[in-house]
Parts: structure tokens; sequence; C-alpha cells
């Protein structure tokens, strides 16, 4: 057996099922060992190959399964086209292994020269800074050290394995044997709710959540979804609001009763005012980054304290934001702990979070457009009561449609709701889509995203339609970057350049491109909800597009705003001062605890 064929063997026994990748001569081996024995999912571009791996491996469920997915990329460009994507999982701290080929080892530069193999770049170097484990096998590796890097990237705080095969290695003779199973490198069972382990709140700790009369619990990414649910009647019945961060989005329904928003730079801003007047915020599983705290850290929580759970004693000992406990452990054991310990009445509090959150619409009033063109903010509404709860969402990565959509769509209990926000990069969503729809076959994928974006990484509506995947895109068309408009209007007098098609940007006409490649196209007009044509397309099993049609100069608040100092620097208002400022009256009333504080 070639040893590229007993590596495909290993990946199916530690449950890899499907492959993405784009041919190469440095693969051949590889791609030829994997044909035999998994699901092989040709993409365009390696970019996307990449970004699928990491949404399809993240809406999958937990336990057993023999679908989980890698990359396999060839040589060169195939690994460098492929490096936004390690880029996004690592800072998302996701799994997704790359394997990548290779010339064959003679053909190696040595160090002093830049490239003597056709196609050689050091894989190994440039993925190593986005990747837990980056490695070139120069020898046939055993099973034992092979599945010990694979499973680096599914340990601790996951991230990207990196693994590179010359060549000549991959076409290597295995012994009899190899590829066989061994029992005792088994895999460890994903962790449940019942194991025995040193307790994270200790009683003086859970006196403090007793005793606080504003705490609040904020769920991150980190913990999740199967926790989640199965501990779902237990997060109702706790006597505080919870919150969740964007990567946890999809871990409480957006109707339970103590369920109070996403708090963020661009959240919701009842989730941000109540998130600012809490007394005690115990986040889980969140690194609380700046998109979290956001920019002026110094003014997060201002009239509390924090207390954070987290994996990584790196996040926990970062100087921003001030965090008076900070707890290195499994965020799903902490929430185990919480559910299942008294923490106290605090009826006053929610009945506040209530008022507060009943006063302020997630689609405001001061947002206009010009007749014709559809809110975008009523679009997420109407969206979330139309999808159902097997749906997947995936509300791209960057920009108005992402932002609108984690401001205003109210995720249903089930719902799997995919996005990557670290590296906030345009043109991940159509690729992440891909990824999501292949692994979840008998859900319907719900994609919204820009039409910058989406043109960053059309070319992948090819294997849209190769596959006819059950993906539903909805595109915000406003003829340019929405993001770049707004700054090079707010901070540079309108001054545009390369944002929208007056200023050198081309777009394709949409329903040329999508008949081109056999994908159903609609245009959305106001009362779209009803339209027949529109539900007729929703309802049906496949892919269609919808055009999704926004006024250029349609503005995007709350939002929080900055300005540029007299030295050049950027200042930021803090999370509970969103433009457009509040009225007088709002604010003696919906930030009561503030103004005790003198804030």
């Amino acid at each position: 057996m070639k040893y590229a064929e007993c590596l495909v063997q290993w990946l199916k026994q530690e449950g890899y099922g499907t492959c993405y990748f784009v041919a190469g001569g440095n693969i051949m081996h590889l791609l030829d060992g994997v044909r035999k024995q998994m699901r092989c999912i040709p993409v365009v571009h390696e970019v996307a190959a990449s970004i699928a791996v990491e949404y399809h491996n993240e809406v999958l469920t937990t336990g057993p399964t023999d679908n989980k997915a890698f990359a396999l990329v060839t040589a060169g460009p195939g690994l460098t086209n492929a490096l936004t994507g390690l880029a996004g999982a690592y800072l998302e701290s996701r799994e997704l292994l790359l394997i990548g080929g290779q010339v064959k080892r003679e053909d190696l530069a040595p160090k002093q020269l830049r490239q003597l193999g056709i196609q050689e770049v050091d894989g190994v170097a440039m993925a190593a800074p986005v990747c837990k484990r980056s490695a070139c096998l120069l020898e046939a590796w055993d099973q034992r050290r092979f599945l010990e890097a694979v499973r680096v990237g599914y340990a601790g705080r996951p991230g990207p394995v990196f693994l590179e095969l010359p060549l000549d290695v991959q076409a290597l003779q295995v012994p009899d044997g190899w590829a066989e199973a061994d029992s005792n490198l088994a895999a460890d069972p994903p962790a449940g709710l019942d194991g025995a382990t040193a307790k994270l709140f200790s009683e003086a700790i859970l006196e403090q959540i007793r005793g606080a009369e504003r705490p609040l619990l904020l769920i991150g990414g980190g913990v999740s979804r199967e926790h989640c649910q199965q501990l779902r009647e237990q997060i109702k019945r706790l006597n505080l609001p919870v919150m969740t961060t964007w990567n946890g989005a999809d871990r409480i329904s957006a109707d339970q009763e103590n369920y109070f928003g996403r708090p963020n730079t661009w959240g919701m801003r009842y989730s941000n005012l109540l998130l600012q007047q809490s007394d005690l915020l115990i986040a889980l599983g969140s690194r609380l980054g700046l998109q979290q705290t956001g920019f002026n850290w110094q003014a997060f929580l201002p009239v509390g304290r924090v207390i954070q759970v987290d994996i990584d004693p790196e996040e926990l000992a970062k100087p921003n934001p001030h965090v008076d406990l900070p707890i290195c452990g499994d965020a799903n054991q902490a929430l185990v702990e919480l559910t299942t310990a008294d923490l106290g009445q605090h009826s006053a509090w929610l009945a506040y979070c209530q008022q507060v959150k009943a006063a302020l619409p997630v689609s405001e009033a001061c947002n206009t457009r010009a007749p014709g063109f559809l809110n975008p903010y009523d679009f997420a509404i109407a969206l979330s009561a139309l999808s159902s709860a097997k749906d997947v969402v995936v509300p791209c990565s960057s920009g108005g449609a992402f932002t609108v959509m984690m401001q205003a769509f109210a995720q249903k209990q089930g719902q799997i709701l995919v996005t990557d926000k670290g590296l906030a990069s345009m043109g991940y969503g159509l690729s992440g889509a891909i990824g999501a729809a292949i692994a979840k076959p008998d859900s319907r994928v719900i994609l919204v995203e820009g039409d910058g974006g989406f043109t960053q990484n059309l070319q992948e509506l090819a294997t849209v339609a190769a596959n006819q995947l059950n993906l539903k895109i909805f595109l915000f068309s406003n003829h340019g970057y929405a993001s770049i408009r707004m700054t090079q209007k707010n901070y540079f007098g309108g001054a545009y350049l390369g944002c929208d098609e007056e200023s050198g940007l081309g777009f394709p006409n949409w329903s040329l491109l999508f008949a081109a490649y056999g994908i159903p196209f609609q245009q959305l007009e106001p009362g779209w909800i009803h339209d027949q044509a529109n539900l007729g397309a929703w309802a049906s099993v496949g892919p269609a597009a919808f055009e999704v049609p926004l006024d250029p100069e349609q503005t995007f608040f709350p939002k929080i705003s900055s300005r540029v100092k007299a030295d050049g620097g950027m200042e930021s208002n803090p999370l509970h001062l969103m433009s457009p400022d509040l009225g007088e009256e709002e604010c003696r009333r919906l930030m009561r605890y503030l103004q005790r504080s003198g804030e």
C-alpha cells in the first residue's frame, strides 16, 4: 500500500469522510487515495476549500461521526491560496485540518535558496503562525505520530493543523498491516455533563453571584451547542439575564424569557445598555476581545466586576479588559456548575432588563432610505420569522449584511448560526455556506452576504450548481462596499475611492450571472415575504438566489462612533453610548444604574 492510501485510511478511522480539494500534480498520490475512500468535493479555488472545511466541521453535531472534513491542496499556490482560511479558523478557535503537497525531497531548496523545485515554497513556515501544528513529513510517520499531530487541532483550544507531504513520501510503500486500526489509539470521547473534575466555582464565588444586585451571564463560542441544548431547561430557570457573543449566538433561542441579546461593538443597543449596567459579569468561553468590549475597553463594565472562564491562560492574562477573577478551565464545565447551583434571586434586575429591551427595538426609525429600497433590519427580522428551526444560517463575516444580521436576526431553538468575524474577511459567506450545506444535506442553508463580499468568491457558484446544494442566497445589493463608503464619508468628507461603481468598482448583472450557473434568481421588492414566486423558490429544494436592493446611502444604526483626535489617533465611545444618542428622558429611564454612578 502507498503511504498516501494509508494516511487516508487513518483519517477515515478518525472520523473524516469528506475532502474538499483543488487537484494538483504534487498531491496526485494523496488524491488517488482519497478518491477510493471518501467523498471528494472539488472547489474552484483553494481558499474556498479551507473555509468550507471550517464551516463543515462547525455545523456537525457532537458524537461519533464519519463525516468530518479536511482540505487537500497542492504545493506552492495551493497552500498560499488556502492561508486565509487557516487564519480565520485560528482566530475563531476552530478545527481545520489542511493537508498539502510538496515537491519531492530531493527538490527541496536549502535555506539560502529561494526555490529549487517547481511550485516550491516553504509552506510549513508560512502556515505556522496561524496553526497549532505545522509540519512537513520528510519520512513516513507511523499511525501514532500522525494521529497525534491531527488531534492537536481539536485538543484544548481548537485550531488549524497543516501537514505537508513531499510527493515521494506520498508514494512510499509501507509494510503490511500499517493501515489497520490500533485500538490503543482511539480518540477520547466528547466531554459529557457528568465529568468528575475539580470545581471551577468555589462556594465563595457562588456567594458573590448570589450577593450581586445585577449579575449577568455571557455565553461565548467556547460553550458548545450540545451543552446548551442539554442544559436548556436549567438555563431558562436561571434567575438572571443571559446574553451571547456572536460566536455563541445560536446557544440560546431569541424567544427565551431570560435571553437579552448579543452585546458587541455592533451589538443590539438594549444589550449593550444592560451589559454596561451589570455589577457582575460571568463570561463563559469568550475571550472578551475588542469587538466584545468595545475599542474603549477602559470603559467596559464601568459599574461592575468581571469573572472570566476561558481555556486559554494567555487570554486571561492579556491586559484588556480588566478581569477581576480569571478562571482557567472548560467553559462547558462552568456552565454545568452554574446551572446546578443556587445563584440567588434577581427578579427586580430581570424586570428592569425586560423594560429596557421593550423600549429599544432592533430596527430603529433613525435609518432612512429612498423609495423602492428595502430596510435591511426589517428584512433580517422578516427572514428570521420565515426560517425554520432546522435551518443553518450563515450571515457572511463582514460589512453591513453581517452586522445587520447579528443585530436583528432572531434565532430559533435548534438553528445553527455560523460566521467568522475574527478575521472579518470579505468573501467568506459563499464558501462557508457550501461547507455547511454539504455537512447538513437535510437542512436548508441561508446565506446573507453583501454584493462586495460575494463578488470576491463568486466563482464557487460552480460548486453550488454542480452539487445542487439546498442553499438560499440573499444578496444585499448596494453596488459597493458599504462599510468602506461609510468610512470615507465620515472621515474623509465623501472622497470615495474603490468603494462603488462611480469610484471604479465593477459588479456583474446578477440575473445573468446566476442564470449562467442555472440558479433561479429573484429580485425582492417591498412586500417580498408575501410574494408567491419568492415563497416558492424559498420552499424548493436546491439553490436559489434573491437580490435584496438597498439604498447606497443606507445608514446602519445603532453603532459605536469614533473620532479622529488632534494627534491622529482614534477615540471611541463606550458600549452604552451608541449613535444616534438617546434622548435625555430615555437616558434617565434606561441608564438608571450608570447615572447612579456618575457615568
